[in-house]
């Protein structure tokens, strides 16, 4: 299963100035394309930090999607970060440029010019949004950070990046989660290329706690189904799907 990481960059994030969604939005993505996200990482706008979270995100995932710090002010830093992750220089992309220049016509300004700039060696990735493309660098996609833009963007990745989709089950139950961990423990240790997870949920008359079977691997979602419904208490069963 290709996997990933997703870096949401920006000092307003981590000051609270404003409230991050792109981060759902990118997990909700990767998760129906069945990409396995590994890491999601929220840092700000130094240049130096930008680049060692890019190397670190990598030389570890197929695929590194960025969000944030690639517009036309000060602070907007993504793209000399990345820079510096690969040793490249900062160049002006001809076809952005062209861009940016029909889109601002006389009102174009250094500032405006600054979305054409790129990492040498970038490629774009084209989209019949109206909008400019995706820039990418190897195995990293870079894209903006105001969230309908990232969204719409999102839309084009779903294009190219894919993997296996994972099958989800869920078990709600009346008991608590005391009760239920050494049988959780049992079958995680007997089907380890399931995922399981318990969320208890407080004050619900529905249930209590709502088990998770998730896997990748053809069937065994399935299987850990079946496993867990053999050795849960029966009584404490409420539905199961």
């Amino acid at each position: 299963m290709p996997t990933a990481a997703g870096i949401i960059i920006g000092d307003e994030i981590l000051s609270g100035k404003v409230q991050d969604t792109n981060a759902y939005h990118l997990i909700r993505m990767l998760h129906d394309v069945g990409v396995e996200l590994v890491r999601i990482a929220t840092i700000g706008d130094d240049p130096d930090c930008i680049a060692e979270e890019i190397n670190f995100c990598r030389g570890r995932c197929d695929h590194v999607i960025t969000s944030g710090g690639v517009g036309p002010t000060h602070d907007d830093r993504t793209m000399e970060g990345i820079a510096r992750a690969f040793g490249r220089r900062i160049v002006r992309h001809p076809h952005l440029e062209r861009m940016v220049r029909k889109h601002w016509a006389e009102r174009v300004n250094e500032a405006a010019l600054k979305l054409a700039e790129v990492p040498e060696g970038a490629t774009l990735l084209e989209s019949d949004d109206g909008m400019l493309p995706v820039v990418t660098l190897e195995n990293v996609f870079i894209l903006p950070g105001v969230p309908q833009i990232f969204e719409a963007k999102l839309l084009r990745l779903r294009q190219v990046l894919s993997g296996q989709v994972a099958v989800l089950h869920s078990i709600y139950l009346s008991a608590d989660e005391s009760s239920i961990a050494a049988v959780l423990t049992q079958v995680d240790h007997e089907l380890p290329e399931v995922k399981i997870g318990s969320y208890p949920r407080i004050g619900d008359p529905d249930y209590r706690v709502r088990v998770t079977v998730e896997s990748a691997v053809p069937g065994a979602a399935d299987r850990g189904l079946e496993r867990l419904l053999e050795l849960l208490p029966s009584d404490r069963v409420i539905r199961y799907e």
